[in-house]
């Protein structure tokens, strides 16, 4: 392993999440906003829901008089005053999610028109916050074709929404009278607020139409139930909600390149909409690398978004592990390196926040015994990455605004 480049990426990650956690941008959009002489409740759902409801907790000084949190596994902090934690699955709802939001759905049932429902929303929020209109075994199965089939983000919560009484604006609908305040950190390129967390509190752009071509796009298994949700029109208008989106895989780009430019690395911007199978884009990166082998300067590469994987083996792995892990074969001895992390410091069902690959990395794993092109085919990136010291760590990080990928080159 090239250790300084290892390092390098390391303190490029760091700096890039901490430039997008919650709290500061959550504070900002509540200190500015006027409740009234009403009740204050908060509903956070999300990987980052724990982060956000702490962060309004310490704003709102007291003023929160009841509120439900309902995040991943292994997310919450810890108790907070007047708040009940509830933990759930991810990217597969469970019963711990169906519990949150039958408390969500609770608290806000009988509140007035001078009430305000603080409701902080961060991605993940899809999963977590979920009362399915069909049994929750058959909304699971439905998620994993889903997840499965390489179907993209927009596509995966045009069909959730129908099958949810609170997706695609139902849960703004179970608030009203209330007032909604809902503060966004957006995880979907370009910050369509309907379609992020499947826009609980937003009325919805997509159609009936829409989720019967991605049903037949993927051929997706629905059972009579779930193709009849499929015909009920969703919300196409709300007028008791004001949403404020708070961070986006913009500020994540940026907030890597400057950290990249202080550790001498010239940073180019590739995108910030980057959206295509992991491995294509790892091995896209690599190209970039090879094309640039000899800079006149240090370079950093920078993509940002949101790739998908498409499963077709039994492995362990994330699709930034992927992205790492494709490139490797591309900057084999090269004195480069390409890394790829999530935000909100998961990759999949995995504990790393991502993967990493340099210009020793193919020789290392062919030394121990690991053949990168079959290991991708097995979607097993985890393994081989974890093998040759090449997976990036942070830990839950408390936000989720989309992915970055860096190129660097020596």
């Amino acid at each position: 392993m090239n250790q300084m480049l290892h390092e390098d990426a390391e303190k490029i990650v760091s700096a890039g999440i901490h430039a997008v956690l919650p709290d500061v941008a959550v504070i900002r959009a509540l200190e500015s906003y006027d409740f009234g002489t009403g009740g204050v409740y908060l509903v956070a759902a999300g990987k980052a829901a724990w982060q956000m409801a702490h962060a309004a907790v310490s704003c709102l000084d007291g003023r929160i008089r009841r509120g439900v949190v309902i995040t991943k596994y292994g997310h919450s902090g810890g108790p907070l005053a007047g708040i009940a934690c509830f933990e759930g699955g991810h990217p597969i709802p469970d019963e711990g999610s169906c519990r949150g939001t039958r408390a969500a759905l609770a608290l806000v049932r009988d509140l007035g028109a001078q009430d305000t429902v603080v409701f902080l929303l961060s991605g993940g929020g899809s999963a977590l916050l979920e009362e399915p209109l069909v049994p929750l075994s058959e909304l699971q199965d439905i998620t994993g074709q889903l997840l499965a089939c390489g179907a993209d983000i927009v596509e995966i919560n045009t069909i959730r929404k129908r099958l949810s009484a609170v997706k695609g604006g139902r849960f703004a609908q179970a608030c009203a009278p209330a007032r909604v305040l809902c503060i966004v950190l957006s995880d979907i390129l370009g910050d369509p607020l309907d379609m992020i967390a499947s826009g609980p509190a937003c009325a919805d752009s997509s159609t009936c139409r829409d989720a019967e071509r991605v049903v037949k796009k993927y051929g997706l298994r629905l059972s009579g139930e779930a193709r009849a949700c499929l015909q009920h029109e969703t919300p196409k208008h709300l007028d008791n909600v004001e949403a404020r989106i708070t961070g986006s895989v913009r500020e994540l780009c940026a907030a890597a390149a400057d950290a990249a430019s202080s550790l001498g690395y010239e940073p180019i911007l590739l995108t910030d909409q980057l959206s295509c199978q992991a491995r294509e884009a790892g091995v896209f990166l690599a190209d970039i690398v090879r094309t640039h082998r000899s800079p006149s300067r240090p370079l950093a590469y920078l993509a940002g978004g949101e790739t998908v994987v498409k499963v077709i083996g039994d492995g362990r792995g994330g699709r930034n592990q992927e992205l790492a892990l494709a490139a490797a074969a591309g900057i084999a001895g090269l004195d480069a390196a390409v890394f790829s992390v999530g935000s909100d410091g998961t990759d999949g069902p995995t504990d790393a926040a991502g993967g990493y690959a340099d210009g020793d990395t193919l020789a290392a794993l062919r030394a121990a015994g690991l053949d990168p092109f079959a290991v991708l085919n097995n979607n097993d990136s985890y393994t081989a990455l974890k093998a040759v010291g090449g997976l990036l760590f942070t830990g839950p990080t408390g936000t989720n605004v989309n992915d970055v990928a860096v190129a660097l080159i020596r």
